[in-house]
């Protein structure tokens, strides 16, 4: 993960936010905060602080995986929070906080994605992707590894960075979006606005030119 930052500021939202909580919002749970944060016309402040606190390293995950080159970032991840500021009441299910969180970030990335009409953006990945489907095994053993095999790993990796770089744009956004957010193939024809058969062909040409550049390290 980039050392990076994308400081998200309380005055994006503080204009239109109120002041006062009688809630120690710290030492509620997850799930105590966001129901919280869903009573009453808005979020308090402390309220909504807490939750930026806890949530911004996965919206900052999200946009660094989506848009590394990007340099405006932090206005798109302060641009994520206003509009959860202004949506939450709307979330049914208070558990599924975390994977309605990483839809806005994704639908905003995407938005500017059309605006901007990039092409072939280079994408850099430093986690493992973890397919589901066990086409590929992106799993550090659990056990300290030796010199050796902190070499391969770091290989390993560069290789990986290196094929993601290669993969068109379309099939890149396809695969953080499956791989890493952990997306349903629905939903990412969604957000992408193409069929669920293109959906499904993109992630399955990207795996299988992920594959074939990897085939050293993937083999025993």
């Amino acid at each position: 993960m980039s050392s990076e930052s994308l400081p998200v500021s309380w005055s994006a939202v503080e204009a239109i936010a109120p002041q006062a909580s009688l809630v120690q919002a710290n030492k509620l749970s997850n799930y105590d905060l966001i129901l919280q944060c869903q009573a009453g016309v808005r979020p308090g402040k402390a309220l909504f602080s807490e939750l930026i606190r806890r949530y911004h390293p996965h919206v900052e995950k999200v946009l660094y995986h989506l848009a590394p080159d990007w340099t405006d970032r932090a206005d798109l991840a302060q641009e994520v929070w206003i509009r959860v500021y202004r949506n939450i009441k709307r979330l049914q299910e208070p558990a599924k906080f975390r994977g309605w969180l990483s839809r806005i970030t994704t639908n905003l990335f995407y938005d500017e994605l059309r605006k901007r009409k990039r092409v072939n953006p280079p994408l850099s990945l430093d986690a493992p992707l973890n397919v589901e489907d066990g086409e590929i095994d992106w799993e550090i053993a659990s056990d300290d590894p030796g010199p050796a095999e902190e070499m391969i790993t770091q290989e390993f990796y560069d290789q990986l960075r290196e094929a993601i770089a290669d993969l068109p744009e379309v099939f890149r956004t396809t695969i953080v979006l499956r791989e890493i957010e952990g997306m349903s193939y629905e939903e990412i024809a969604e957000i992408t606005g193409v069929s669920l058969g293109t959906v499904k062909s993109r992630i399955a040409r990207a795996r299988q030119r992920l594959q074939y550049q990897l085939q050293t390290y993937l083999e025993d």
